[in-house]
């Protein structure tokens, strides 16, 4: 499997090995072996899945700690723009976002860490998006900042007005955020 790191460190990009034949293709979507190879002890203890029309936007989320969330994505159909936003107080790169093309073309799985808001956007219609968690759902942890932040600037690709859940319209400002995350070592 081949892993990609970026400027803003913590999230990897994981682009799986394919065996393609007459019957189709396989590929190991998460080797417990590999993630640890890279320092990332994580155990993973739910998993979600959702599914989406074209232009639906879902996000940015987070949950404050101490049931922070990493979370290991991937798209079973259709295709998704998936964005990160670094939200660690003391990152260099606090504020920062990195935005990757999922699709059941290219199979990647993205890796966001602890400490980072995140969100995506469907491009397709019927887009099935797996979310593998480090910790459980948590109502009263659950947070995020408003898709559209003009402080964020992020650039989501649509070439129409996204569809954003009421929820996720009224979600505070980048500067309204009280981020309770901080950088931690691979192993946190």
């Amino acid at each position: 499997m081949e892993v990609t790191r970026f400027n803003i460190e913590g999230p990897l990009l994981f682009k799986p090995k394919i065996f393609y034949d007459d019957r189709g293709y396989f590929f190991e979507s998460y080797n417990e072996e590999v993630f640890h190879s890279l320092g990332l002890q994580k155990k993973f203890v739910q998993d979600n899945q959702s599914s989406s029309h074209k232009n639906v936007l879902r996000g940015l989320h987070f949950q404050h700690p101490p049931f922070d969330q990493g979370k290991l994505v991937r798209v079973l159909k259709g295709s998704v723009y998936d964005v990160a936003v670094d939200i660690r107080k003391n990152s260099p790169t606090f504020g920062q976002h990195l935005r990757v093309e999922l699709s059941a073309f290219n199979n990647f799985i993205f890796w966001i860490p602890p400490g980072f808001a995140h969100g995506f956007l469907s491009l397709e219609e019927d887009t099935i998006f797996l979310y593998k968690c480090t910790n459980v759902y948590h109502k009263e942890s659950e947070s995020g900042i408003l898709w559209n932040d003009e402080d964020l600037s992020i650039d989501w690709g649509c070439d129409a007005t996204p569809i954003v859940s009421e929820k996720d319209m009224e979600l505070p400002s980048f500067q309204e955020l009280e981020s309770r995350f901080e950088i931690m070592t691979p192993n946190d």
